[in-house]
């Protein structure tokens, strides 16, 4: 997508009117509660919208009409083909309201639309067509029982499903949740990030527009304790798929535990490292790869490269080269596309990015924040030091120095987390032992990334557990295997005495 000028941009979000009230049952309605609450430019600290404050009547509402349009069949039993026509009428939705979306999203979150156009809206909307058109490709099975017998193992949606999301990516982690498990069949109950709600209360209206029908995709606007907490604790709800931090994926746990023994599948934090080895090809495409992990939509990404494991005789020659990628990325104004960096989504969270600079780390590059922004930093840290432990959730990149293979794979697995990693090495032998010792979901060689729509992604340990994101993993979150056992056999069974 050709980028505009910062001015074209700046009239874009002049011109656009903002959702503000919770989709449910096909229309968007206010609160039960008639409550709102600010969602807040954090770039500029300006309220841009009062939006419906939902809670849990809404949600009871919302569950009630998702469970009606579940069970009626409207959506769960329409032909695949039918619901493969509706995604993808969605896809095309999104694709023509793509530029307005990514300065909605934006204003919203503080990210920029740099980002938002290159990045968010493209995987966005590949998501959504790559999920629409696997409905018809994924096919039930029959098991090898016996002449008498045929064993069918089908696939069967879950029913009604809460889809919590974070805030650092609210469209594509909407697309990403979506997009499989409308594809199954499934009525949703969407909670945006109290943070970041416009850009799913705009979708659902595209939803609508595509065809969808009512019930089956509802969007409540609202806090943790108010939508959060009655989604994962409502008995009528059969599976929560939730994203964000690791400390909130664990009351889900409690509150599915409490309750019906919903489902949960969590993807959560990580303090993922790239390990870059003294036989690594190409320092300055290695560099250039570890500051876009490390500084990519202002470091709030759960798989930003956080930690560089470094060995000692690659050190100084590879932070050269990464200090002169990070000067290529400007921070300022996310509405003007030269700027690589925005602002961090809250005020709560800029005053915790800033607790880790304010400590005694070796400042290698940085370490200046101000009004919501923070420049990309680099710290050079003790391995026992909050900066080397704690998922910051900021543009720091913090440095720690290896002797050997050996030491640099134990020091990557020095995490409660295991969500993903990255290994640069010019030895196949090493890349492969490497990839395969280091405990992460993904693990990425000579690169960072994530991998594309075909892969799945999510994590080990305290990163998450229970179901992946992505790829055709992805639909097991949304399905349920059904054996269903036919017997063919003409004689009856001897009579038991």
């Amino acid at each position: 997508m050709t980028l505009l000028t910062h001015d074209e941009y700046k009239a874009i979000a002049a011109s656009l009117t903002f959702p503000t009230t919770a989709f449910i049952d096909g229309r968007f309605r206010p609160a039960i509660s008639g409550r709102t609450f600010d969602t807040v430019n954090p770039a500029t600290g300006e309220v841009l919208a009062q939006v419906a404050a939902c809670g849990t009547e809404d949600v009871d509402l919302a569950v009630a009409k998702a469970r009606d349009a579940f069970e009626d069949g409207r959506w769960s039993r329409l032909p695949p083909r039918e619901r493969k026509e509706t995604l993808i009428r969605l896809a095309k939705l999104v694709k023509r309201n793509a530029r307005e979306l990514a300065v909605l999203e934006s204003l919203d979150s503080g990210k920029t639309i740099h980002d938002c156009e290159t990045v968010d809206l493209p995987e966005t909307i590949h998501c959504l067509i790559w999920h629409a058109e696997l409905i018809d490709k994924l096919y039930d099975h029959v098991a090898p029982a016996s002449d008498d017998h045929i064993a069918l193992i089908v696939r069967e949606p879950v029913g009604v499903v809460g889809l919590v999301l974070p805030w650092n990516f609210p469209l594509l982690m909407l697309a990403w949740k979506i997009g499989p498990a409308l594809a199954a069949g499934c009525s949703v109950i969407v909670k945006p990030a109290e943070e970041t709600p416009l850009t799913a209360l705009r979708l659902a209206e595209l939803a609508h527009e595509a065809g969808l029908p009512p019930g089956v995709l509802n969007v409540l606007p609202g806090t943790g304790p108010e939508v959060g907490e009655p989604i994962g604790r409502h008995m009528d709800i059969d599976a929560v798929s939730f994203t964000g931090s690791t400390e909130t994926g664990r009351r889900f746990l409690r509150y599915a535990a409490e309750s019906n023994l919903k489902e949960v599948t969590l993807e959560m934090g990580g303090k993922n490292p790239a390990v870059v080895l003294d036989d690594a090809e190409n320092l300055d495409r290695v560099a250039a790869h570890i500051v876009n992990g490390a500084f990519w939509n202002a470091g709030q990404n759960c798989s930003a490269s956080s930690r560089l494991i470094v060995q000692k005789g690659v050190k100084d020659a590879l932070l050269q080269r990464i200090l002169a990628h990070a000067r290529e990325w400007p921070v300022g104004d996310p509405l003007d596309p030269v700027n690589r960096v925005g602002a961090l989504v809250s005020k709560a969270h800029f005053d915790k990015v800033c607790s880790y600079l304010e400590t005694g780390a070796k400042v290698i590059l940085g370490g200046r924040a101000e009004k919501g922004f923070v420049e990309p930093t680099i710290l050079e840290v003790a391995r026992d030091s909050r900066q080397a432990r704690d998922e910051i959730f900021g543009p720091v990149l913090s440095v720690l120095a290896v002797e050997s293979f050996d030491e640099a794979i134990a020091l990557a697995n020095a995490t409660e987390y295991g969500l993903a990693a990255s290994l640069f090495t010019g030895n196949v032998k090493r890349a492969l032992r490497g990839a395969r010792a280091i405990r992460a979901g993904t693990v990425t060689v000579n690169s960072y990334g994530e991998g594309d729509a075909t892969t799945p992604f999510g994590g080990f340990r305290a990163s998450g557990f229970g179901g992946r994101d992505k790829g055709r993993e992805a639909h097991d979150q949304y399905t349920r295997i059904k054996t269903i056992w036919v017997d063919l056999a003409d004689d009856a069974p001897e009579a038991v005495d």
